[in-house]
């Protein structure tokens, strides 16, 4: 298996299914994936003696009501944190081991997460069922060029070239700006500017990635885009697009 095996459309849980589960945990997880959704979006922070862990925010004030940084805290402690549900936070390397098949998207948030997450992808095993990317051209370098064969997306910045070359027509450009890149992920709109359109998804086809767009709620906007051609969707409501996908079908 590898991460963009089978058919798209792509069902891509963000940060699991957290209706009944908190996210980024080991039940949102198992959630999302009874749910049927195809892959796993999920994020890492490093803790303070240096594990790789699940976590969106660098602090706990949103998911657990605590003035406290991720990186302040050993794995151990955040384990012990009641997130809800009896869920508290997991490490990747229990989350790959939990889920031994499952896909992951991971986006890497810090830079100290680099070194322990590949660390962890390799002990696993699971570099064909990962895909790396980050806001940070560097942090996703650090993670991915460890990796070799890995899939990943790039970052913003990135990006850049690959709209340019897209919207412009210019072939070349594309393609090597797209070079070792599986997927683009991408949200529809940046400001005024529409990042996704049949053209941009078309030539970033024909330059050989996919197309996968964050992060999309509504049933609507589902169907329009995935009428557009795009490849896989990020979703907080996998059994939303789950049904949308199972019905055009």
């Amino acid at each position: 298996m590898t991460f963009l095996d089978g058919q798209p459309p792509r069902v891509i849980a963000h940060r699991g299914l957290a209706i009944d589960a908190p996210e980024n945990t080991l039940l949102a997880f198992a959630r999302a994936l009874s749910a049927r959704a195809t892959h796993l979006e999920t994020d890492i922070h490093a803790t303070a003696d240096g594990v790789a862990v699940i976590a969106h925010d660098p602090e706990l004030t949103r998911v657990a009501g605590r003035d406290v940084q991720v990186a302040h805290l050993t794995m151990p402690e955040l384990r012990r944190i009641d997130l809800g549900h009896g869920q508290g936070f997991c490490s990747l390397a229990e989350a790959l081991d939990a889920f031994p098949t499952a896909r992951f998207n991971i986006d890497v948030k810090d830079a100290r997460a680099a070194a322990p997450a590949v660390a962890a992808i390799r002990a696993a095993r699971a570099v064909d069922r990962v895909l790396i990317t980050s806001f940070s051209p560097e942090r996703r370098r650090a993670v991915a060029e460890h990796l070799p064969g890995v899939a990943s997306s790039p970052a913003v910045s990135e990006f850049l070239p690959v709209l340019a070359g897209a919207k412009l027509s210019i072939s070349p450009l594309l393609r090597r700006s797209l070079r070792g890149f599986a997927a683009v992920q991408i949200p529809e709109r940046r400001g005024p500017l529409r990042l996704v359109t049949r053209r941009t998804v078309d030539r970033i086809h024909a330059a050989g990635a996919e197309v996968h767009v964050w992060t999309v709620n509504d049933p609507g906007d589902m169907v329009r885009l995935l009428n557009l051609g795009v490849d896989g969707i990020v979703t907080d409501r996998c059994d939303v697009l789950r049904r949308v996908v199972d019905e055009r079908r």
